[in-house]
């Protein structure tokens, strides 16, 4: 039983760090976000909506993998099922993609979009493990 509990504490330790990680961008973007997209000039401003959309993106990717691989653990779908794309992690190349002009972002976002990426590149490689395909070095 406790090789059981191994994957199962993993996930929800994965599933903790990405509702922390929402929770912290949700709560930068409707308040601390907001006034410092106001002081950038306007093509920071539109980096900033673009960068924040690719964030949101990213999170909304990693959520919905995690809640098909609890959905698993807790026998509600099979590991077939959860192998078919709709339930894969997607969306790889917007994830992983660093914008122009991301520099030039408040440090806010910029870390938020450095956790949210290497949280989605570890969720990537479990994807790619879970799904016997050969893990890409990034």
């Amino acid at each position: 039983m406790p090789e059981a509990n191994g994957p199962v504490t993993f996930l929800n330790k994965t599933y903790d760090e990405a509702v922390a990680l929402l929770v912290e961008t949700r709560n930068y973007l409707a308040y601390g976000g907001v006034k410092e997209r106001g002081d950038l000039d306007p093509v920071d401003g539109l980096h900033f909506s673009l960068e924040t959309l690719r964030l949101t993106a990213i999170l909304t990717e990693l959520m919905a993998w995690l809640l098909v691989q609890k959905a698993v653990f807790a026998g509600e779908i099979t590991r077939k099922a959860a192998a078919h794309p709709p339930y894969r992690l997607a969306g790889h190349a917007v994830c992983v993609a660093e914008g122009a002009g991301v520099e030039r972002l408040p440090a806010g976002v910029q870390r938020l979009l450095e956790r949210a990426r290497r949280l989605y590149t570890r969720v990537d490689r479990l994807d790619g493990m879970l799904n016997g395909q050969p893990i890409m070095s990034t």
